[in-house]
């Protein structure tokens, strides 16, 4: 399952981002395969302002899990967290996924105009 995080940093100028990036880097390196992407969100000025992930992970206490040994989020890096559970329609990750959710979509219109 996937999982959409939102984070947005705390107001301390990015200090504690700096000082949990190495660690963060270093932590994420050799588990790049539960990311379907992650990066930071930048403001007008280029800085940092949050971060941005899209992780698949088996379940939320697996999130939980590996969320609790990241630094960015083990050393408090941002003020506020939200998670929201998903799922990747396009691009689609089998042939044919896009066609057979547009006929689910199809079919349940059919069923509400009758």
């Amino acid at each position: 399952m996937e999982f959409v995080l939102y984070c947005i940093d705390r107001d301390d100028g990015g200090q504690a981002r700096q000082a949990a990036r190495a660690p963060h880097l270093a932590y994420i390196a050799d588990k790049q395969h539960l990311f379907v992407y992650g990066g930071p969100l930048l403001g007008d000025d280029g800085r940092p302002r949050g971060s941005l992930l899209v992780m698949n992970m088996p379940s939320r206490a697996a999130l939980d899990d590996y969320l609790s040994g990241d630094p960015y989020f083990r050393d408090a890096v941002f003020a506020s967290v939200t998670i929201w559970p998903s799922r990747q329609v396009v691009p689609e990750t089998t042939p044919g996924a896009l066609a057979a959710e547009l006929q689910k979509q199809q079919a349940l219109d059919r069923q509400e105009r009758r």
